[in-house]
């Protein structure tokens, strides 16, 4: 079954994000390994608010023969072409993406569909490259958990840019 990871950068105080939604405080590592890291998936999920910020001018493409899903109560399926809009069902769509053969499947954002997808228990494992950045207020990693989720730490390791990723596995609740 494949599993859904969430994998995002944070700030060292847990913002995905600054107030207005911006993203320049993203220490930029060039020992980075991104085709590395998009190995590991060939779909990826979305909320409305990060699919709109990698349509922006300069914003890197998503690989070739990934498949996109935005969810999203707003925007017009007809109006964004080569992306699935997801408005209903998230629980049986993500469902149905696990049950299919395939890579893993990268939860890239934002944080109030990751406490949605963590209360559904759609999680299986998060990501966090963690910073050198303090921003002191935006948008939080986490956006109203409706409970406590519980991890363990499967690796991490430190870049020489400062940047500490934290790899866990979530634990999914008994019964």
């Amino acid at each position: 079954m494949r599993r859904v990871v969430c994998h995002m950068a944070t700030s060292l105080d847990g913002f995905i994000a600054g107030p207005n939604g911006e993203i320049d405080w993203i220490v930029r590592d060039p020992t980075i390994d991104f085709t590395s890291i998009y190995s590991r998936f060939d779909a990826v999920l979305l909320g409305r608010r990060t699919y709109e910020l990698t349509q922006q001018p300069g914003a890197p493409p998503w690989p070739a023969g990934w498949r996109i899903f935005v969810f999203s109560r707003t925007l017009v399926p007809a109006e964004h072409s080569g992306i699935t809009v997801v408005s209903t069902n998230l629980g049986a769509t993500v469902a149905g993406l696990q049950a299919e053969s395939g890579r893993d499947i990268w939860l890239f954002g934002g944080g109030t569909l990751f406490a949605s997808f963590l209360a559904l228990d759609l999680i299986d494992e998060v990501e966090v490259a963690i910073m050198p950045v303090l921003l002191g207020g935006g948008i939080p990693l986490l956006s109203g958990a409706p409970r406590p989720s519980y991890l363990t730490l499967r690796s991490f390791e430190a870049s020489q840019g400062g940047i500490v990723n934290l790899r866990y596995d979530v634990q999914q609740p008994a019964g």
